[in-house]
């Protein structure tokens, strides 16, 4: 590894430093003293008599060439908001591509955007687009090139076609925005504009494709007299009314198929200065409007799904732990042990059990009494803290005559806090992460639910950056966080054999359960270097997690006793030619031991994309992974062998300015000894007919062979090859057949309607049982051949027969056919800036069967007879601002 790492610097140091095109000085902006109406036209005073800023370049697809088209734009402001006037000339204005869709929902359509880094520190700031056809755009920028969507402002613009091409008015209320004031304030200032069908992107000051950096490129935007932040109160009440329809048992005392359940609250907004931001909500409504994929899962990792409450994804970069200076950050087998704040654990699922009833009602998601959140900037510090409060949750219970209650989540308060510090122009910066969980366990709750939970837990992290060279072309970062849980001695005892530790493993020497502790510590460590310009580039990683680390009650993370490292780097072509547009090809190697020494992983990947002169792309990758060490296949148990073998990729893309437009995806895996043999195809296809309606399709089919998928364990004193278990496997073969179903009907700007479908047919049969012979081997026993024997209609296994000394062993049959459909439809009305009304059907129909066989005729049949459940939402909100 450090052969391909001396080799790849060698290289990078000869590569050419990026130029750009010379962008002007400053711009400045004018005062308005007359009321600005957003309507498009640009016929106020102040357009006439503002600055005129022209002269943008290209960055695709002839990059550093001046623009094709030209484009004049005017700032304005007054002491309520900035105001941005574009003219958007077009030699062709008929072929100017204006097409609808949902706020910031990418179309591929004419646009103008201005970035504004009103702190004026080259790494974050805001941006504000519009397309041709009025649909808007917004959202942060962070880490001087990374941009987030997810944040929504209040603010208006208007676009309007005319015979000279598109013309844009924006109006950015200045109590959307966080700068400092000053009575000589500067800010940073960009323009993009999009020309849909040449695929031309231009820039007031554009970054090189061979380069790095976004934000610390502005210009700045002078002129900005005694701009002050005004007073910041915003307030969002809300009322919803759900109702609930859905197939119960007979008899159900708490559900009788019907359920009506209104709500209200609020969220707030606080300006504390023109830096930090209070946010708050009193009873918040974290029911989601679209709903999470459909997923079989049958590992040991948990499944990670994206945050979509507004309250946790607005401002959520601000929590970023480890992932600052660099541009690109690359993981080869590595666990996420540095996301910290995974803020779903907030009002996720009850986690306690329930006693075993003939009728039991659990709440779907834990209530969040309040929460409050501070973001901002203090000098050259960006600051933010969560905190959260859930209620005390439980289960009704009854057996058909008397009723009862179960505590199933005690009250848990969950705290986080970040600060970090930019250095030196963002040369260098440090910052520190903190997370705290606390559970208040009631003595009603009874000693079970301190059994299956963490008393506390608290995490603590420092995190940095700093570039080695003057022009940034090289940056090293790293992190390092330690974390520390409490409970009772049995939670603790289950947390260490637990997926995420497996401590009872009987042939590790490193690790082991200690059944009287009560409390877990444990840390990890990531070290990056990365070479961020020029057309060879290199990332190469180390990171470390200890055995005992765990961040899972407010972080997420699937893997410890983890040494991981890896050495990546490549080429990529960045100039047009007669055949390609844009070329990379990236080389890879990586590896990874537990703390025992043992390999784990090890593999060389070669990847590659092309986008060709006719805008398709085809991509690839190859990856050879030699033998090595298992330490979770068997679930706790001893090491096995990962057989060595080969993964193959390929897919591409179609022309994304077309009307109709499409991509594919297929892999195969091929392992030594039978143990993978899996293959799958995915692709989708859209369709746009109109400027108004687009119809996306995305099927999937995979088939996963697995020639040592984990069944149980089971204890046996005579296994002594086995440490005294028997660990017992069988070949499992998976069926998938998926799909995604979505239809985008666009009535205006602020009026859509979205329908969303998501059939799924799963199914597995198991077949020839056997358990492992031998640690660290991929030999087994087959059951059914030798003195050994199987009944297949009673699923019992007998290891050495009915002569022999070991017990029967009871499988059970866990072949398995799983349907479901998913599909949920919303209109959305945004009736005045900041205040929306959403009209929500949500249906889930679910089926499942102890076959193997997959048969898709027949599981549709099954699915469409079952039973549905369907959700009807009605939320309406309401923005107030004084």
């Amino acid at each position: 590894m450090l052969a391909s790492m001396l080799v790849l610097l060698a290289l990078g140091t000869a590569a050419a430093r990026d130029s750009v095109a010379a962008a002007p000085g400053e711009v400045r902006a004018a005062r308005s003293n007359a009321p600005i109406v957003i309507d498009g036209a640009l016929d106020e005073p102040v357009w006439t008599t503002a600055e005129v800023v022209d002269g943008f370049t290209q960055r695709e697809p002839k990059e550093g060439q001046p623009a094709t088209q030209r484009t004049v734009v005017r700032v304005a402001f007054d002491n309520a908001a900035v105001y941005i006037g574009a003219t958007l000339y077009d030699t062709a204005p008929d072929s100017v591509r204006a097409l609808l869709g949902r706020r910031d929902n990418f179309v591929n359509a004419d646009r103008f955007t201005v970035f504004l880094d009103c702190y004026h520190d080259g790494r974050s700031g805001f941006y504000f687009g519009v397309n041709a056809a009025g649909t808007l755009y917004d959202g942060t920028l962070y880490n001087d090139e990374w941009d987030d969507n997810t944040w929504d402002g209040v603010w208006t613009a208007a676009a309007r076609r005319t015979r000279e091409g598109w013309a844009v008015e924006m109006r950015i209320p200045l109590s959307q925005l966080r700068f400092r004031a000053g009575a000589d304030a500067i800010w940073g200032i960009n323009f993009k504009r999009e020309i849909a069908r040449s695929n031309e992107k231009d820039y007031l000051v554009y970054t090189p494709s061979n380069g790095s950096g976004f934000v610390s490129r502005f210009v700045p935007l002078a002129g900005l007299d005694d701009v002050r932040p005004p007073a910041r109160i915003e307030v969002r009440p809300y009322v919803t009314a759900k109702a609930e329809l859905s197939s119960q048992p007979m008899g159900n005392p708490f559900n009788d198929g019907s359920r009506f359940s209104p709500g209200a609250g609020a969220d707030f907004k606080i300006g504390l200065g023109g830096n930090l931001t209070l946010d708050g909500t009193v009873n918040p409504d974290f029911g989601q409007v679209e709903v999470d994929p459909a997923v079989v899962n049958l590992s040991d990792v948990e499944s990670y799904f994206d945050e979509r409450r507004p309250f946790f994804v607005e401002g959520a970069n601000t929590f970023n732990f480890g992932r600052g200076g660099a541009n690109s950050f690359w993981g080869f087998n590595w666990g996420g042990a540095n996301q910290l704040f995974y803020s779903r654990r907030i009002g996720r699922a009850p986690q306690g059990s329930s006693v075993n009833t003939t009728f039991t009602d659990r709440p779907t998601g834990t209530h969040i009494l309040g929460a409050g959140k501070l973001t901002g900037k203090v000098g050259s510090w960006n600051l933010g803290a969560v905190s959260a409060l859930t209620r005390r949750e439980h289960a009704d219970l009854s057996d058909g005559t008397t009723r009862r209650q179960s505590e199933i989540e005690p009250s848990t308060y969950y705290g986080v806090a970040r600060a970090q510090k930019e250095i030196a122009g963002g040369r260098q910066g440090v910052g520190i992460l903190g997370t705290y969980t606390r559970r208040f366990f009631s003595n009603s709750g009874g000693p079970g639910l301190r059994d299956e939970l963490n008393a506390s837990a608290l995490t603590g992290g420092i995190d940095g950056w700093v570039f080695l060279d003057k022009n940034r072309d090289w940056v090293v970062t790293g992190w390092v966080t330690g974390t520390r849980v409490d409970g009772s001695a049995r939670r603790i005892t289950a947390l260490q054999q637990s997926s995420a530790h497996y401590f009872q493993r009987p042939d590790a020497s490193h690790v082991h359960v200690d059944s009287a502790a009560t409390s877990l510590d444990g840390w990890a460590a990531r070290f990056t270097i990365n070479r961020q310009k020029g057309n060879w580039f290199l990332n190469s990683a180390l990171g470390f997690i200890s055995p005992g680390y765990e961040i899972n009650d407010l972080g997420f993370n699937f893997r410890t006793d983890w040494i991981n490292g890896h050495v990546t780097g490549g080429y990529k072509w960045t100039q047009p030619n007669a055949w390609r547009r844009a070329a990379r090809l990236d080389f890879a190697t990586f590896r990874s031991y537990d703390f025992g020494g043992n390999n784990n992983t090890t593999g060389y990947l070669h990847q590659g994309n092309v986008q060709w002169s006719n805008y398709r792309q085809t991509r690839w990758a190859i990856a050879y992974n030699p033998a090595t060490l298992n330490s979770r296949r068997s679930r706790g148990g001893p090491l096995t062998l990962n057989p060595r073998g080969v993964q193959l990729n390929f897919g591409g893309d179609s022309d994304d300015r077309r009307g109709f437009v499409f991509g594919w995806e297929n892999y195969l895996n091929r392992y030594a000894l039978g143990s993978d043999r899996s293959w799958g195809a995915s692709g989708y296809v859209e369709w746009k007919p109109s400027v108004r309606i687009s119809l996306r399709l995305s099927p999937a089919l995979d088939r996963n062979v697995d020639g040592a998928q984990y069944i149980g364990t089971f204890a046996d004193p005579t296994a002594s090859a086995t440490f005294g278990n028997r660990y017992v496997f069988a070949n499992l073969r998976q069926t998938t057949l998926s799909s995604s179903v979505r239809l985008n009907w666009i009535f205006s700007p602020t009026v859509s309607l979205e329908l969303y479908a998501q059939p799924l047919i799963s199914s597995g049969a198991y077949r020839n049982y056997k358990e492992l012979a031998l640690a660290r081997s991929y030999d087994f026993h087959q059951y059914g051949t030798g003195a050994s024997t199987y009944d297949p209609a009673t699923h019992t296994a007998d290891p050495d027969g009915p002569a022999g000394p070991a017990s029967p062993i009871a499988l059970g049959n866990p072949d398995f056919t799983f349907a479901s459909l998913r599909g949920n439809a919303v209109l959305r009305w945004e009736y005045s800036p900041g205040s929306t009304l959403f009209v929500v059907w949500t249906q889930n129909r679910q089926d499942t069967e102890e076959i193997g066989d997959f048969r898709t005729g027949h599981s549709l049949r099954r699915l469409f007879s079952a039973n549905a459940d369907n959700i009807f939402l009605v939320k309406l909100s309401y923005w107030w601002s004084p």
